[in-house]
């Protein structure tokens, strides 16, 4: 009896699944999709595709045939004159050069005019995110001056290990002793833009103790006069 009933199951089982194979074959196929949908998604056919792209390409020549029209009518744009320095504008070979006697100059006085020079601000070509300045040799450096009472109030830190407790300070004084190219380095440094062209302007200061230096080659001219020079409205007229 039980065989039978599994015999049963069997046949009733093959019967369905051939009735439910039957039935798809039977239903009807969607048919293929075209190249235009295979290659653009569900939906878009190649015609549509091609035909947006024809009118694209007439609208955009419509249009460039417009602006042709109207600047060969008008003219150039008299109005832009945005200027931007070009590469040839602040080539090294075309750099000028600047020497500063620091004997007696006060020390934030004296960083102004060379951080002014490094980054070129002294030239109508001057353009903030560009290297437009020239080479700065500042002599002396030993000799420079500060007002008040600087020379022992004015601390320098020094923490190259980066533990605790190994910060060395010295106030002026001592390290004009030491190292007086430090100090004037320290000063500009901090008038300088933060970051690439920053550290790239630092690189052209040369800063050195005595009156001699290895830059007479170059031939630099002498912009001391213009650490203390007042620029009244007078001046500038």
């Amino acid at each position: 009896m039980a065989q039978t009933l599994c015999t049963s199951r069997v046949v009733l089982h093959a019967s369905i699944s051939s009735s439910n194979t039957s039935s798809a074959s039977a239903r009807p196929q969607p048919a293929l999709k075209s190249a235009g949908s295979a290659f653009f998604g569900t939906g878009v056919s190649m015609r549509s595709t091609v035909r947006v792209a024809a009118k694209s390409a007439v609208t955009s020549a419509e249009t460039a045939t417009a602006e042709k029209m109207v600047t060969e009518k008008l003219g150039p744009d008299v109005w832009n004159t945005t200027y931007y320095p070009k590469a040839a504008d602040h080539l090294q070979i075309n750099k000028a050069w600047y020497i500063v006697d620091a004997e007696g100059q006060t020390l934030g006085r004296l960083a102004t005019v060379v951080a002014n020079h490094l980054r070129g601000a002294n030239m109508p070509s001057y353009h903030p995110s560009i290297d437009m300045g020239g080479y700065v040799v500042i002599i002396n450096a030993e000799k420079v001056t500060v007002t008040g009472n600087k020379t022992q109030q004015k601390l320098y830190r020094n923490h190259t290990t980066g533990r605790p407790g190994k910060m060395k300070v010295e106030n002026f004084a001592k390290l004009q002793q030491r190292i007086p190219e430090r100090i004037i380095e320290k000063a500009v440094k901090g008038m300088l833009p933060k970051g690439t062209l920053g550290r790239l302007l630092f690189t052209h200061m040369k800063v050195v103790k005595g009156p001699e230096h290895e830059h007479s080659a170059q031939q630099p001219v002498d912009i001391t006069d213009q650490i203390n020079r007042n620029f009244t409205t007078q001046n500038c007229l």
